[in-house]
């Protein structure tokens, strides 16, 4: 039987394949030192798309609302990249500076509470060994040979100075290198932000000479959702906690609780963090009440947890979910899917992914089962034999 060029070539592609991931497979310590080395020099510019991807969401607004007649143009662009930036430097820096003065000035009224505590806690302490002698009379059996002690604690300043300066030099290298890569990571995403246009008429291009005209399509169909999924996604996480911090703002206000205004900012900024992130403003809130009135803490929690099953049962799914076209349980899934394989960062990755592959295989089933009712019409219509 004479096997055609166009099975011959399947049957290559498929020796070719199995030969490939039999070497991987084979090899996989070797092949992961160099992905991770790759990786090593990608990240940079990773992180640069990351960062000019969600700068883009509202620079897209400002650009299209303030130069509507000059949108794309070299001026135009430069100036709405610049004001974008400025306003998330003036969010962080905001929030910066309103929450760590007052959890500086906690921590300084907690160590000042506990030095006070300190002396009455040494005299209950005495009084309590003057009262139970048998007690008293076990601490004082403890033989301790204050020569071995301090002989032990010689030898490990002496070891440790050497693993100290180590440790120090680590850490410094370790500083520059986080500093390097966001900074190349930063001009990476102005140099994608001010020529997006041209990138993406080269990416088309480079799209249409490698694929055929029907997946080429169906890829630049696939990053066109993406991107809309992405960016939608983006733009209602920080809808959803902007409604958060002002709900807690308007209740703790109501109850008179102190600084609403400072937890209401914390939770809205940690709120970008899907679901979990609120529970760390909560409890940063929860700690600077404390210090203040405990019982006030108490309630704090409890209207925490209140406006938070509010927030993560109502307003989430349908805010967050209902934008990327993602079902409340899903949304749900996502989130746990995500946070187990890649924490934070999955969190928040997975939720327009998982979107995508829900849009995805919902039109392929549209898709299958038009075809198959197409077929059975047609098979029903067609005269017998």
């Amino acid at each position: 039987m004479e096997i055609s060029k166009m099975t011959a070539k399947k049957i290559c592609g498929i020796i070719v394949f199995a030969g490939a991931v039999f070497f991987l497979i084979w090899n996989y310590q070797a092949v992961g030192r160099a992905l991770s080395f790759v990786w090593g020099i990608l990240l940079p510019f990773v992180i640069g798309a990351v960062i000019a991807f969600i700068v883009n969401v509202p620079m897209r607004s400002i650009e299209r609302k303030l130069f509507k007649d000059q949108q794309g143009k070299g001026y135009a662009r430069i100036l709405s990249m610049i004001i974008t930036l400025l306003l998330v430097a003036a969010v962080i820096t905001g929030v910066v500076l309103i929450v760590i003065p007052r959890l500086g000035e906690t921590i300084k009224q907690l160590i000042k509470s506990a030095n006070d505590f300190l002396p009455k806690f040494k005299v209950y302490a005495d009084d309590l060994l003057s009262d139970n002698s048998p007690l008293k009379a076990q601490i004082d059996s403890f033989d301790i040979d204050m020569s071995k002690v301090t002989s032990t604690i010689t030898d490990f300043v002496k070891n440790g100075a050497g693993s100290a300066v180590t440790g120090a030099f680590s850490a410094a290298k370790t500083v520059i290198s986080v500093i390097t890569t966001a900074a190349i990571g930063f001009v990476f995403s102005c140099y994608l932000l001010t020529q997006k246009e041209q990138l993406a008429r080269q990416a088309t291009m480079l799209t249409d000479a490698i694929f055929p005209e029907k997946v080429g399509e169906k890829i630049k169909y696939i990053a066109k959702k993406c991107s809309d999924t992405f960016s939608s996604f983006i733009s209602c996480q920080c809808l959803e906690a902007c409604i958060l911090g002002l709900m807690f703002l308007v209740v703790l206000l109501i109850t008179r609780m102190p600084y609403a205004l400072l937890i209401s900012v914390l939770i809205a900024f940690m709120a970008l963090i899907p679901l979990v992130g609120a529970f760390i403003g909560c409890a940063v809130g929860a700690f600077l009440i404390l210090m203040e009135s405990p019982v006030k803490a108490l309630i704090f929690i409890a209207i925490f947890l209140v406006l938070q099953w509010i927030e993560g049962n109502l307003i989430y799914p349908r805010v967050v979910g209902g934008s990327v076209g993602l079902p409340s349980m899903w949304v749900l899934l996502a989130i746990t899917a995500g946070s187990s394989l890649m924490g934070v960062a999955g969190m928040l990755f997975f939720i327009p992914l998982a979107s995508v592959i829900y849009s995805l295989i919902r039109e392929w089933t549209y898709e299958r089962l038009e075809k198959k009712q197409c077929l059975e019409s047609a098979n029903e219509e067609a005269p017998p034999g």
